[in-house]
């Protein structure tokens, strides 16, 4: 049996639907919220063959290590800090840690710009948006178009935020088998009802987020506490896109409460895409890349020190 490991995010999802699209396979789906990403361990070592798209290879190495020296073979595709990827011929690796690129535009430049209109998706849902549109060109789209796959992948991403699937409107499983049954983005735009559900749900929640006073707002970095509650842990990841994009020069950083401390996102400034991996890999459970990271758990005793560290940080 093979094993599609994907994240439940825009990116994830849009990476595997590619694929899929050039090359179906019957495969059983390991996937989970956004910040689940301890996930190739989920994979039996009596698997055929797994494909891993969209979470960090150095989270994930000890499984990865595993199921190489169980014989099966892995392909795997991201954009993450990797730490020391394993020589071995059954490891297929696609890795590119550039901050314009993301899973998506990995897999569309393997596959030759085959399923283009899903990569551009991808790339509008992890916030890149100038790369997103250089990487549409090729589509002649006028700007009616690119916002609606911008629409779409900012919905996807959203619904990929939560603490767990509890929190989320769909069951990243049961999202991509929505979208698996589109060979284009717009025809889940007009026909699926999960579009519409994902829209009203992002409208919602977008209005609580800019209901917020932020913490602490000076040139160099915005800090934003949100409550325990599920809207709030929905929306933590889009708004601090949002965030960014109407502020570009600062850092921000997205503190939601849970039970033992916070979980954070930070968003590097888009004038310099750097650091929000180092910042949050000082802290346990932090890591992600270098434009956009956060931690899992950051203890109320640590948020003076994140605080400053994110300062120290961009204030160079």
């Amino acid at each position: 049996m093979h094993f599609d490991v994907f994240n439940g995010d825009a990116d994830g999802l849009c990476a595997l639907h590619q694929l899929r699209l050039a090359d179906p396979v019957e495969s059983t789906l390991v996937t989970g919220v956004k910040r689940d990403i301890a996930l190739v361990q989920r994979v039996p070592l009596d698997a055929s063959s797994a494909t891993v798209l969209d979470v960090s290879f150095e989270k994930n190495v000890d499984a990865v290590r595993a199921l190489l020296e169980a014989g099966v073979p892995v392909r795997y595709f991201d954009h993450h800090f990797p730490g020391d990827i394993p020589a071995h011929p059954a490891l297929d690796c696609h890795i590119d840690t550039r901050p314009t690129v993301c899973t998506g535009l990995i897999v569309n430049a393997v596959l030759g710009g085959a399923h283009l209109p899903w990569a551009v998706t991808a790339a509008f849902g992890d916030n890149l948006i100038e790369a997103a549109r250089t990487a549409a060109a090729p589509l002649g789209l006028d700007e009616t178009a690119l916002t609606a796959l911008c629409e779409l992948g900012t919905l996807l991403n959203y619904n990929g935020y939560g603490a767990g699937l509890d929190d989320l409107l769909f069951d990243p499983a049961i999202l991509y088998r929505d979208l698996s049954a589109h060979r284009e983005p717009g025809t889940f735009i007009a026909e699926d009802p999960a579009f519409q559900s994902l829209r009203e749900g992002h409208a919602s929640d977008v209005d609580k987020a800019q209901a917020l006073t932020p913490r602490i707002e000076d040139d160099t970095v915005s800090v934003t506490v949100l409550p325990n509650a599920r809207w709030a842990r929905r929306i933590s990841g889009v708004h601090a896109n949002q965030l960014a994009n109407a502020h570009p020069e600062r850092a921000h950083a997205l503190l939601t409460e849970k039970d033992g401390g916070y979980l954070v996102s930070v968003r590097a400034p888009l004038t310099r895409r750097t650091g929000a991996d180092a910042v949050c890999r000082q802290f346990d459970t932090g890591g992600g890349r270098a434009a956009a990271a956060g931690i899992n758990t950051l203890p109320e005793a640590d948020v003076d020190r994140f605080v400053a560290t994110l300062r120290d940080t961009y204030a160079r």
